[in-house]
């Protein structure tokens, strides 16, 4: 698997960082993952934004732009077949221990590639409502950090991502997120989110969701998903995927009417994109 790493290409294999990284020491550092479309990253301005975000508000330099980024995403591409799965990772970079930097201007910036497995569109998934009480953002709003124990622990209790996903409740004992996706449900035709003050990751797919159609964002005990008419989730990498069961309850999955349409507009989104 090739990587980009501080301005070099290398195997996997290869990839050395300092123990001394602030990202290892505090776990400071921030990550975004995305895909490849026909060999373009089309949704990648919107990760770069919300990754510079997070890195200014910790005052982390990041020494690329997006326009450069295309073209690593793009060799990467090329040393391999197909598109690819991407994590571009940004930590602090390597200081003493202990908390003495002001701001961090030498980080380590990695890409890492991996060739692109996805299920079949439409593919159902079955959702459990998770032990693990999501935590509270460390700032106003959640970033995609190396903090991720949280996530970690809520994986623990799923047999498998790829046929199931939990949902976290906050400490208000209202609905946020899934362990790796952002969570819609419609009743009656209307569409429901979280909305990011419960603590959900403000996700790059909930983006495109929330400007393809209207959504009403609030916070929501779990029986609003128990009555729900649909449920569908979202991710930057797998794009819309319908729930077919919730506990003991049974969706319409693949077959919901809303569904199908934000399925197929987002389906438009993408063709739009790849003729820019």
């Amino acid at each position: 698997m090739w990587c980009f790493i501080n301005g070099d290409y290398q195997l996997a294999s290869d990839l050395r960082i300092s123990p001394f990284d602030h990202g290892f020491l505090y776990g400071l550092g921030f990550f975004e993952t995305f895909r490849t479309y026909q060999g373009q990253p089309l949704f990648l301005q919107e990760h770069y934004a919300r990754l510079q975000q997070a890195l200014a508000t910790y005052r982390i330099a990041m020494p690329y732009t997006m326009e450069q980024l295309k073209d690593i995403v793009k060799e990467l591409n090329q040393r391999e077949e197909g598109d690819g799965y991407f994590r571009l990772n940004v930590s602090a970079g390597e200081h003493d221990i202990g908390l003495k930097p002001q701001r961090y201007d030498e980080p380590n910036v990695i890409l890492f590639r991996k060739p692109l497995m996805l299920a079949p569109a439409h593919s159902e998934k079955t959702l459990t409502f998770l032990q693990t009480v999501r935590n509270q953002p460390e700032q106003q709003q959640r970033f995609k950090s190396h903090h991720y124990g949280n996530n970690v622990l809520a994986r623990f209790e799923l047999p498998s991502l790829q046929q199931d996903e939990g949902v976290f409740v906050n400490h208000n004992g209202d609905v946020v997120e899934g362990v790796t996706s952002n969570i819609f449900w419609v009743k009656d035709g209307q569409v429901y989110t979280p909305s990011l003050a419960t603590g959900a990751l403000g996700g790059i797919m909930r983006q495109l969701i929330l400007q393809m159609t209207t959504v009403i964002e609030g916070e929501f005990k779990p029986t609003a998903l128990l009555e729900a008419d649909e449920i569908f989730i979202t991710t930057a990498i797998q794009g819309l995927v319908p729930i077919k069961q919730l506990e003991n309850n049974n969706y319409v999955g693949r077959e919901g009417k809303v569904y199908q349409q934000l399925f197929n507009a987002f389906e438009q989104v993408k063709k739009e994109r790849q003729q820019c």
